[in-house]
């Protein structure tokens, strides 16, 4: 069925857009994986590097504050700046108000342009290459960088034949997650009018009515997100980097003065420009004006996004303990093939995660009613996309991954002997996971869940496509109220999505403190 939909190309609305937008959309994701990947790499390699090998002011706060940016979704902070740059916003009020300019007497770039969304996606997103960066560099640059030293080799030429080179395989898994979370995104490219494969896709669902068309521009951006994998996977090759040496890395030397400086405003600008201002850009838009139909209407957006979130979150965390379970029992091929298959699913963004589910789904939702209907003699409606139901779906195929690999990780930390022990007092399988493993790992879990809540409490391209009528959440209310200009009144609803984001950095933050100390 999948199949036929894809070949069914030559409708007039595909060779439409084969002609007109389709190089557009081309250009522009590509042109922004480029400016986002090296972005990324710039900022989340530069703090990484600067807060794991030296000491200077302010280095213990942005250990753990440089991950503060993941909180803060893409589209929040491209409505923030739009309002914070804009003509009658502050900055160029304050510039006219400073030099006396009046309209058309000074040139001031516009945020809302292919450049712009670039930026936006880099300040939110290289916390993922600072992040493994980071741990590369703590486990790595002990021995090998005092070996250098003894060939006579100078701190930089240290990093970039050294450190750099090792560090490689994890900066090459940050950039890639940044990059599938940059073509995943919708609202940032809709909002800045940046014509990408997700704006297409939404377009040709709904505005076109289009659904084969919508259906060959998701497996296009598919094929992108795959061969970003790929290339990801054939970069690293058949190298290994082990950390052979145990030696503890030495005391990080202490930079004062102007290098001082420098090191702290290198890791404050990122900080500052990727969460500080935003977050107070929308704490005084959300104090000073906010949503006017904050009250009813908000607890009803904020009880929805809860729902769908928690509901989700829940059962994510029981499929990954099923999961994980299952194949650390039968250690098959078949057992790890499925777990892998899973772990696909994040890297799939939502606007071809929301195609690919509601096609079938809504064949079968037809199917089940003309069914009830010749039995029972009544039309039961959309049993599954007229709720929620196929909305959880989507979020569980596409995040269901994180879980898994949280628990997973978690899992593989107990030892079989564990297990054989309570085998050997007469638990089975069951009781073991329930009385033995679940226990230990109630952290573990914990995090998975709260990962998947904050996951889908920030995700717009699938909810967008895949709610049911009349149902809104605190991030299609966002959008909404942002795209028909009412900045100040989104502000509400984006601040309750960023505080929300924050619950699981902090205790990201906390270990990060810990695993300094």
């Amino acid at each position: 069925m999948g199949f036929n939909l894809l070949a069914g190309g030559t409708s007039a609305t595909w060779s439409h857009l084969a002609a007109t937008v389709l190089p557009e959309y081309i250009q522009n994701s590509l042109a922004l994986c480029l400016g986002v990947g090296v972005g990324v790499a710039i900022v989340g390699v530069a703090t990484a590097w600067l807060t794991t090998m030296h000491d200077f002011p302010g280095r213990r706060v942005f250990d753990w504050a440089l991950v503060l940016p993941l909180a803060m979704p893409a589209y929040v902070m491209a409505y923030v700046y739009t309002d914070f740059l804009q003509f009658v916003g502050p900055v160029q009020t304050a510039l006219r108000d400073a030099f006396g300019w009046e309209f058309g007497d000074y040139y001031f770039p516009d945020i809302r342009t292919l450049p712009g969304a670039m930026l936006m996606f880099v300040f939110v997103l290289y916390p993922y290459v600072y992040l493994l960066a980071r741990t590369a560099f703590l486990e790595r640059a002990g021995g090998v960088l005092e070996a250098a030293r003894t060939l006579g080799i100078g701190p930089w030429r240290a990093f970039f034949t050294v450190s750099l080179p090792l560090a490689r395989p994890a900066i090459a898994a940050g950039v890639a997650l940044a990059l599938m979370e940059t073509l995943a995104d919708y609202g940032t490219v809709a909002y800045f009018a940046v014509n990408t494969f997700t704006t297409g896709i939404y377009r040709a669902w709904f505005s076109l009515g289009d659904r084969i068309a919508s259906a060959q521009l998701a497996a296009i951006l598919l094929g992108f997100v795959l061969l970003l994998v790929a290339i990801e996977r054939i970069t690293r090759g058949r190298a290994r980097y082990h950390n052979t040496s145990n030696r503890h890395r030495p005391p990080a030397p202490r930079l004062s003065g102007v290098a001082g400086l420098a090191a702290t405003l290198a890791c404050l600008t990122p900080l500052v420009l990727g969460f500080l201002l935003p977050g107070g850009l929308l704490l005084r838009m959300a104090l000073g004006e906010g949503d006017a139909q904050f009250g009813e209407r908000f607890v009803m957006l904020a009880r929805n996004s809860f729902t769908l979130a928690g509901t989700t979150a829940l059962i994510a965390v029981l499929l990954a303990v099923l999961l994980a379970y299952s194949a650390r029992l039968s250690k098959t091929l078949l057992a790890t093939g499925l777990n892998r298959m899973v772990g696909l699913g994040y890297a799939v963004p939502g606007t071809v995660i929301a195609v690919g589910v509601l096609i079938p789904v809504t064949r079968l939702d037809n199917w089940l009613a003309g069914q009830w209907e010749a039995w029972f003699g009544t039309n039961p409606g959309l049993l599954l996309t007229g709720g929620i139901a196929a909305l959880i779906y989507a979020y569980l195929a596409r995040f269901l991954s994180v879980a898994l690999q949280t628990v997973d990780a978690s899992l593989a930390k107990i030892t079989p002997s564990m297990d054989d022990a309570a085998r050997s007092l007469g638990l089975g399988q069951g009781h073991t996971l329930r009385r033995v493993h679940v226990p230990i790992l109630r952290g573990s879990l914990f995090t998975a869940g709260l990962l998947v809540f904050v996951d889908v409490m920030k995700e717009l391209p699938a909810t967008l496509v895949m709610r049911p009528f009349n149902f809104d959440t605190l991030a299609t209310q966002a959008y909404t109220l942002a795209s028909d200009e009412r900045l100040a009144e989104a502000s509400t609803a984006a601040l309750a999505i960023v505080v929300v984001g924050l619950l699981p950095l902090i205790a990201l933050s906390r270990q990060i403190a810990r695993d300094r100390k």
